[in-house]
């Protein structure tokens, strides 16, 4: 990344009208004139702002890996264009904490990439849809993944780097209209007005947290370069603990420089 790239693409800056939810973002695209910070954004997005002439972001609704749609209208040379950009907005709170980027059914991923059966059956076992096949289990609920055999891993692992590209793709940017064409993080500390951001483009997304080695970590999850793949667990006990979970720290995307605007 060129040092420009870092200055237009990271930043910090004081939230003076509250910070919450994706509503704040979408609020600041839709008042781009008069915010400094959605200027800053679609800089970001190698608009010139010279060149827009309406900017109108709205969120999506439903279970799309974009968050909100920003519809911006163009005009170079007398000729008016419109750009439909999606992003998917994580807003997190801890330099060092883990976001969720999917969860579902083990049925649901298969249909996505039709798992050969004794992988999927693994999975059951890892996620709780089974209960464990070994008798010094450490959990009665379900099975780590260094718990299974060597072949079992193997057999695990293989899958998983066999099918990485497609695997990253799903479940960062999605698939459809509604895919994510953007991530931006936001982190924002407690008891604070100012606000970190970064803002990239979803392939540099996927690069970052997807390359890498495929392996097991110490706690019997599985990792795909910066991707933690795991049992969802919690739920107070409920059927919804045995989903398959993925989860990365957004703010590495910010944690990449330290240099801001």
């Amino acid at each position: 990344m060129t040092e420009k790239e870092i200055l237009i693409n990271r930043g910090s800056t004081t939230a003076k009208n509250g910070f919450k939810n994706e509503d704040f973002t979408v609020a600041e695209f839709n008042n781009w004139k008069n915010s400094e910070l959605a200027q800053l954004w679609l800089k970001a997005m190698d608009y010139d702002l010279t060149d827009i002439e309406s900017v109108r972001a709205t969120k999506v609704k439903g279970s799309f890996k974009a968050d909100i749609q920003v519809e911006i209208k163009i005009e170079i040379k007398l000729k008016s264009l419109t750009d439909i950009q999606n992003l998917q907005v994580k807003l997190v709170s801890n330099p060092k904490g883990f976001n969720q980027i999917d969860k579902r059914w083990l049925k649901k991923y298969n249909e996505l990439w039709n798992i050969p059966n004794d992988v999927y059956e693994l999975l059951q076992y890892f996620t709780g849809e089974k209960s464990p096949k070994i008798d010094n289990f450490r959990d009665d609920r379900r099975m780590f993944a260094d718990e299974f055999s060597e072949d079992e891993q193997q057999l695990l692992l293989k899958f998983f780097n066999d099918n990485k590209t497609l695997i990253v793709n799903d479940i960062l940017k999605g698939r459809g209209k509604f895919s994510a064409e953007w991530m931006l993080v936001i982190l924002r500390l407690k008891d604070t007005d100012t606000i970190d951001w970064a803002l990239e483009p979803i392939n540099k997304v996927l690069n970052h947290f997807g390359n890498g080695e495929i392996r097991i970590t110490p706690r019997g999850s599985f990792k795909i370069g910066n991707i933690t793949i795991q049992r969802k667990g919690g739920d107070n006990g409920r059927e919804t603990a045995n989903m398959l979970q993925f989860k990365i720290n957004p703010a590495e995307l910010i944690d990449k420089a330290s240099n801001k605007t």
